[in-house]
């Protein structure tokens, strides 16, 4: 009978080096807070239950969390081996006790699931994963003997000969509940902040004849953990590096990749082209053939087949197939376009639906909107959809043509078919096929230059 799985992840410290208000654990890279990053490995490899360990900032993280994983609160913060203490109660004796950092983001799911079944294999009583540094220097040393564990020695106790050792502890083990369950009960504290250390449980149970395996992941970056900003921002760039090289495998072509930055969330099509200097964050979907930047954002979009998005702007918004947007345009919350729609420079939409096939080329601001299909917006029309207080929303129908600088002072309804003539200030609804025009009558004063010069 399969042996249970219980994933116990600490996220309890204040992370003093991040000077942050914010959890560490809140900090976020590539789009999600480190914890999710952790959550999203553990919930790959199928493990039902999950318990997180919360200290420092535990109201923000516990909300965040949510229904994702048992919540257990380390009252006061006495080190990593009191932090699992707190869940020995949770732990079955024969099950296998999955312990990581909440601050290690870069671990992938196949590592995770390398150590599991290596650990299961030997029989042994725990399982450290460790990796392989050029520099070692500020990790725990993995101390072995004719490649047999004998334990880990910390950065601060590490010796002359010690420092030698490229092997470090990655923080991240496998046990066997019963071991670890007796084992933490045992350790003591080790310094005047009457700290646990957890990493005494492998002294504990080497002294009780018990076996202590090891597991080297193949990439040592893998093992990176997050103190500071200048850390947070190291591990930020090794994944956005590994995004664009798993999104380029898959067929998405991109110029100067290292300009371009893909958050974890996104979804790509193959086809997709992205030029430099773009921005593809939060829950975005980009679909086959669409063609992205320069210097463009996005931010929670859906872009369909084909479309094109120059030097803009697009948040929450829904880009339909073979759209054109830009250069310099802003779509806000709530915009959907469809199919065909051309959005042209210095235009911002918010909060409005464009028919299929219509365009607005330039220099308007059309917002709480509804556009027909085929409608012709000229330039510097704008929809006064805010009267001070309340906003109200404009009506466009199919085909209607609207001449250049036009307001439309919203509640307004214009009909099918209709004009509108260029300069006009809309306050009434126009009918199907109307031409609505309002403008002052123009007035020439013949030889004003000769009149104002005397």
């Amino acid at each position: 009978m399969p042996q249970k799985i219980t994933a116990v992840i600490l996220a309890a410290g204040k992370g003093t080096r991040m000077k942050s208000g914010l959890p560490k654990v809140m900090h976020r890279i590539a789009g999600l807070p480190l914890i999710d990053h952790v959550l999203d490995k553990v919930e790959k490899l199928g493990i039902g239950e999950i318990v997180t360990i919360v200290g420092h900032g535990r109201e923000i993280v516990s909300k965040h969390i949510d229904k994702r994983s048992e919540i257990l609160v380390q009252e006061k913060q006495l080190g990593t081996g009191h932090a699992l203490l707190q869940a020995a109660p949770m732990l079955e004796d024969d099950g296998v006790i999955l312990v990581m950092s909440g601050d290690q983001p870069l671990l992938s799911s196949e590592t995770l699931r390398s150590l599991i079944a290596y650990h299961q294999q030997s029989g042994a009583s725990a399982t450290v994963l460790t990796a392989v540094m050029d520099n070692p220097f500020g990790y725990g040393r993995v101390v072995k003997e004719k490649g047999i564990f004998l334990g880990i020695i910390e950065e601060k106790d590490v010796g002359q000969e010690q420092k030698k050792i490229s092997e470090i502890n990655t923080g991240t083990y496998c046990f066997q509940g019963s071991s670890l369950k007796s084992a933490l009960n045992k350790i003591t504290p080790q310094n005047a902040q009457g700290e646990y250390y957890l990493t005494d449980v492998f002294k504990i149970l080497i002294s009780e004849g018990q076996r202590v395996e090891t597991i080297t992941t193949a990439d040592s970056l893998e093992a990176l953990g997050i103190n500071d900003r200048v850390q947070l921002a190291a591990a930020e760039e090794i994944l956005y590096d590994r995004i664009r090289k798993y999104w380029m495998t898959e067929g998405v072509t991109m110029i100067n990749p290292s300009s371009i930055f893909i958050d974890t969330q996104v979804k790509l099509s193959r086809d997709v082209f992205i030029y430099p200097f773009t921005l593809i964050k939060g829950n975005s979907s980009i679909g086959e053939g669409a063609q992205l930047g320069p210097g463009t954002t996005l931010i929670d979009c859906i872009c369909e087949s084909s479309c094109q998005i120059e030097n803009s702007v697009v948040r929450e918004a829904k880009i339909g197939a073979n759209c054109l947007v830009g250069p310099f345009a802003y779509l806000r919350p709530g915009t959907v376009l469809g199919k065909g729609v051309k959005v042209g420079d210095f235009v911002e939409i918010k909060n409005s639906q464009i028919g299929e096939g219509t365009k607005v080329p330039h220099l308007s601001y059309i917002g709480d909107s509804i556009v027909g299909k085929e409608v012709n917006v000229g330039a510097g029309t704008i929809t006064c959809n805010y009267d001070g207080k309340n906003k109200y929303q404009t009506i466009i129908g199919d085909k209607t043509f609207v001449g250049s600088n036009t307001n439309f002072i919203a509640p307004v309804k214009i009909g099918q078919d209709a004009v509108i003539g260029a300069g006009s200030t809309i306050t009434k609804d126009v009918p199907d096929k109307a031409l609505a025009i309002e403008r002052s009558q123009q007035k020439n004063v013949e030889n004003w230059q000769r009149a104002k010069d005397k």
